[in-house]
């Protein structure tokens, strides 16, 4: 799937538990070197660290590899433009990058008009500091706000196989062209009706979660999030299992 003009494969990595460790900065090396071209962050993840770690690790980042972060968390007052540019200077310090790949809104101010914030966050990508804009934890007429501003090239909202308050913006994202990016993908509690999937596809149930959202929509684009490159290899594959109508349709009810 493309997210702006990048081709990446339809499984990244969650990176909001990440501290700043040798053994983490291998870590995210070691994930881009296993086809990861997804990295989710965020200015406040771990205090900063999780982008300090990152920018150790992948600066300058590998062609085809997506970094994305996000800023404008905390309440009314964190989506205001000087707010949103202080952070978007330090993330870029933090990742040690000339542009940040993909900048989301993490939250909509409930006091800053989303144009507002948007603008801020669009005068760096008119300067080339920043390539494509999302917002994340959004209804349809916040993106269709959004996209008056900006083009968006993603959302990304909580969604799981138990979590569907968004289906509405999942299908308008396949509509409209735009990733979806479910957080928390593998927040959902284990049914029997996955561990018998998972049985029969000699997969283990994390698997078969992943493959209901990719099922789901050729939107998704899920991001769970790891420290085990053991995990993130189990996590990967899951593209490579294909759930049948019946399988899809007993995990959707």
């Amino acid at each position: 799937m493309k997210v702006g003009d990048v081709d990446v494969r339809r499984i990244g990595l969650g990176t909001n538990r990440l501290t700043h460790t040798r053994e983490n900065v291998a870590f995210i090396k070691a994930a881009a070197a296993e086809g990861v071209q997804m990295i989710d962050t965020a200015h406040l993840y771990t205090g900063g660290q999780s982008e300090q770690t990152i920018g150790e690790a992948l600066s300058p980042v590998p062609d085809g590899c997506i970094v994305a972060t996000k800023g404008g968390f905390g309440g009314a007052g964190r989506g205001r433009p000087e707010v949103l540019r202080a952070e978007i200077e330090e993330s870029l310090r933090r990742l040690r990058a000339d542009t940040i790949s993909l900048y989301y809104l993490h939250r909509v101010d409930p006091e800053t008009p989303i144009e507002e914030s948007l603008a801020a966050i669009k005068d760096f990508q008119d300067r080339g500091r920043i390539r494509h804009i999302g917002i994340s934890e959004v209804g349809i007429e916040e993106i269709e706000r959004a996209r008056k501003v900006v083009t968006v090239v993603a959302v990304q909202n909580q969604y799981n196989l138990a979590e569907h308050r968004y289906d509405s913006v999942v299908d308008y994202c396949e509509r409209e062209g735009i990733v979806f990016v479910p957080f928390y993908p593998l927040r959902a509690g284990r049914t029997a009706a996955v561990d018998a999937i998972a049985r029969r596809h000699h997969a283990t149930p994390s698997q078969v979660m992943l493959a209901w959202l990719l099922r789901r929509s050729p939107a998704m684009l899920p991001i769970p999030g790891t420290l085990s490159l053991e995990h993130l290899k189990e996590n990967l594959g899951a593209l490579n299992i294909q759930l049948t109508q019946p399988e899809y349709e007993s995990l959707s009810d």
